[in-house]
């Protein structure tokens, strides 16, 4: 078989360890030949693709982002782009796609599954941790230790000069990464899109903090975090149809109220893409290799309209639809159960 491979959306620590993963056992054991699609789903209409064999990934293993580079082109949002999808890959004589991306990289596998029978498996990718149907996404630890590890610092800077720092991390509608490098961290105020609040019940946490003698604090949130009343968000929307958050940033807009409600110099420090670079955790590259293994096992086998997963500690496949249905995100329980380091 000729075997296409896609990374679609933000990159991610981890992809291409997937790529090598899918091409080195789709070689070895199945004798399939691969091309890497460039630039996701737009790789395709233009008919951008590299031939990949196993000196092509070797050495790629350790590295951040992805060789096969990214964008978020939506076939959907195009007339006649799903039909021009499907005339690309015969042009080109790909028998198979593999995936590699979140919900909306997904979402269009599981589309093009249902509507023309495509054949594609998809491995899921997010470090917002917040695709269902798997425990956890590839790249997920390896952000949260970077926000971890900003965080270290932070509170040595902060305590030096009894300031409230307001952090920044990534997560449009689920808080995981907040939740674990908050707690990781030692932050005294974590923020989830899950959980509403208020300016004025973060003000009233870290005044109670200043009254007990402390003279610094770290605030961690989560960058789709909305107020009552507020909004951090951009009025434009990508290919997708998401919201683009506004470049200032909700840290930004927090640090600014609680310079005055709680008389504190406030400062405001968005990671950003920091989360998405460099070399993946040893967890990340291990889990991302297990998902390109089995993800060439699905397309030898013909397993299409599947997804790879990873449930307790064993790899499985599960349907596309199960993982682009509902996002996956920080429930109650996952919250309530750390309060006591909170606040």
């Amino acid at each position: 078989m000729r075997v296409g491979i896609l990374t679609g959306g933000g990159d991610c620590p981890g992809l291409n360890a997937v790529i090598r993963g899918v091409v080195r056992t789709g070689i070895r054991r199945y004798d399939h030949e691969h091309v890497g699609i460039r630039h996701g789903w737009r790789g395709l209409f233009e008919r951008d693709v590299i031939p990949l064999d196993q000196d092509r990934v070797s050495g790629i293993l350790p590295l951040g982002g992805t060789m096969l580079r990214s964008s978020r082109t939506n076939p959907y949002s195009r007339d006649g782009g799903p039909e021009e999808v499907l005339a690309a890959a015969k042009d080109l004589g790909i028998d198979a796609l593999v995936a590699i991306g979140g919900e909306d990289t997904l979402g269009v596998a599981d589309k093009l599954y249902k509507d023309y029978a495509f054949p594609v498996v998809g491995v899921p990718k997010t470090i917002d941790n917040d695709l269902s149907g798997t425990d956890v996404t590839f790249g997920f630890w390896t952000a949260v230790q970077i926000a971890v590890d900003a965080i270290d610092r932070l509170h040595t800077t902060a305590d030096s000069h009894d300031r409230i720092i307001v952090v920044e991390v990534m997560g449009r509608h689920a808080g995981w990464i907040a939740l674990e490098s908050g707690i990781a961290g030692g932050a005294h105020v974590i923020l989830l899109p899950e959980r509403p609040t208020t300016v004025d019940r973060v003000a009233e946490l870290l005044n109670q903090r200043l009254e007990r003698g402390k003279e610094f604090a770290i605030v961690v949130v989560s960058e789709g975090v909305q107020f009552e009343g507020t909004s951090s968000s951009a009025d434009d929307l990508d290919e997708f149809g998401h919201v683009k958050l506004a470049d200032a940033g909700v840290a930004t807009f927090l640090a600014d109220r609680l310079k005055t409600m709680t008389g504190k110099d406030c400062r405001a420090v968005v990671l950003g893409h920091i989360q998405r670079g460099g070399s993946p955790l040893a967890f990340d590259r291990s889990l991302a290799t297990r998902f390109g293994v089995h993800a060439a096992e699905m397309v030898a086998g013909g397993l299409f309209g599947r997804m790879a997963a990873v449930r307790g500690a064993d790899i499985l496949d599960v349907p596309l639809a199960e993982a682009v249905g509902t996002l996956k995100t920080v429930p109650p329980e996952r919250f309530e159960e750390k309060n006591p380091f909170i606040g």
